[in-house]
């Protein structure tokens, strides 16, 4: 027959190995470079909050008129008497 090559590959079975041998040493490596940065960004792990602070969230609802000053100030105190208790334990995990 025409096609048969017996027990060897036709050049197409060269190049589809090939090919296939590219495409898996591609995906390992792209893996390995995202699971590298991943792990060595601070920012994934320990999301730091860049956005308002909860005393700013308070004022700005209080502002609109969403919570009553009892409320504001009930809360303002509750923040305040929570704050040293979250930076010794922030420090603490450094």
């Amino acid at each position: 027959m025409m096609w048969d090559y017996g027990e060897h590959m036709s050049g197409w079975g060269w190049a589809l190995t090939g090919f296939g041998m590219l495409l898996f040493w591609g995906v390992v490596i792209t893996a390995v470079i995202v699971a590298i940065q991943y792990f060595r960004s601070p920012h994934v792990r320990f999301k730091d909050s860049t956005g308002p602070s909860p005393a700013d969230i308070l004022a700005r609802r209080f502002a609109l008129g969403e919570i009553s000053e009892e409320e504001f100030l009930s809360r303002t105190r509750l923040l305040q008497q929570d704050l040293p208790q979250r930076k010794a334990e922030t420090q603490s995990r450094r």
